[in-house]
């Protein structure tokens, strides 16, 4: 799959969304992209996951053992990504403002992926990777179905994009006018 297959698949689920969005980092950007208008289509989501896990291939990544993803975002993309690669899917979820894998114990030294929906600081893969290896794991690489940073967040591992955007992002204090004139919108997970 190319990265324009990959977002006309986005496109095609109406889930790049234009406007004044708060972002889950609490930064501000002009166009949101709403993963879950994609999930809520089983056949899209397999298509997008088989694809990115032929990418994690293709990267030297394989083999692994489990994928571990970071909740809410990353538990649909983690479970199929899995399937797709045949191994174990867990995630890590907030427990006294930080991520553990609370549900989970990982196998003896294990092979760990790292899968995430959207990545646009890195924040939560970086969270995630850090929960991970304080259980014991070994973490290979992140994959992501669209890295929106354009490349530039550093997760603290190598990062598989299915496709990457370069959407502009802003600190709530430094927005430029156009943005500004237009009411803000928090359709993101992170509380």
């Amino acid at each position: 799959m190319t990265e324009a297959e990959a977002l006309d698949v986005f496109r095609r689920s109406g889930a790049i969304l234009e406007g004044h969005f708060i972002l889950s980092s609490g930064l501000r950007s002009p166009v949101f992209i709403q993963k879950a208008r994609v999930f809520q289509y089983p056949d899209r989501t397999e298509q997008l996951c088989k694809a990115l896990a032929e990418k994690v291939r293709a990267a030297g990544l394989t083999p692994l053992d489990v994928v571990v993803s970071p909740a809410l975002g990353g538990l649909v993309p983690g479970y199929e990504t899995a399937r797709q690669l045949g191994v174990q899917a867990m995630w890590v979820e907030r427990e006294e403002g930080a991520m553990r894998l609370r549900r989970f114990e990982l196998p003896a030294n294990a092979r760990v992926l790292i899968v995430e929906d959207i990545v646009t600081t890195g924040l939560s893969s970086r969270e995630t990777v850090e929960a991970v290896r304080a259980a014991g794991g070994d973490v290979v690489g992140c994959a992501c179905l669209i890295d929106r940073s354009g490349g530039r967040a550093d997760v603290g591992v190598p990062l598989v994009s299915l496709a990457r955007l370069e959407i502009p992002t802003y600190p709530a204090d430094a927005l430029p006018p156009e943005l500004a004139a237009i009411p803000a919108v928090k359709p993101g997970s992170r509380v």
